[in-house]
């Protein structure tokens, strides 16, 4: 199970954002990632009244994904996401499972007024992923180093931590994977 297939919800075409994901993904951790553009509708996630995607129902379409099995399952959105007592999330994944989810509706600069840079949405995208994978292979926020696997509350949350694992945070995935 060292294989992660990322599949593209909603208008994220197999773009530049994405090629530099996979292999970002690999640089980090010991895994081959695969992109998969299937149609899978998550319309039923939305929620009219918030006008966003409800996270874990985007979850369940994906563990319904038969075709691709093996490995870890993760979905990426334009959409913005959140889960009922959240204003909003930047992703969801099932704790020591296969799938996850993140949206990159917040981690562009232009969302907060600032200039556009792919550069910085590439580098949020990165940590988002890996993050999110994290808890598919147990990892829990951690607290107190710099990991990629501190808890994002707000974009700068993001910008400071690093893209990759902390000691005990690598140690656990090297444990599992």
């Amino acid at each position: 199970m060292r294989d992660i297939s990322i599949i593209p919800l909603g208008a994220h075409p197999r773009d530049v954002l994405l090629i530099e994901l996979k292999h970002g993904i690999e640089r980090v951790l010991p895994v081959e990632c695969t992109i998969h553009e299937i149609p899978l509708d998550i319309e039923t996630a939305f929620d009219s009244s918030r006008r966003q995607y409800h996270s874990t129902l985007i979850l369940a379409h994906l563990l319904q994904q038969t075709d691709l099995t093996a490995g870890r399952l993760l979905g990426i959105t334009p959409f913005d996401l959140f889960v009922p007592v959240l204003t909003f999330v930047f992703g969801q994944a099932q704790v020591n499972n296969r799938t996850a989810v993140f949206s990159t509706f917040r981690l562009h600069n232009e969302f907060y007024g600032l200039p556009q840079s792919q550069e910085i949405l590439a580098m949020r995208t990165l940590k988002e992923a890996v993050h999110e994978l994290g808890h598919t292979y147990g990892l829990r926020h951690c607290q107190g180093r710099p990991c990629v696997m501190n808890s994002s509350t707000y974009v700068e949350d993001i910008d400071l931590k690093p893209p990759d694992f902390c000691l005990p945070c690598r140690t656990h995935l090297q444990s599992v994977l």
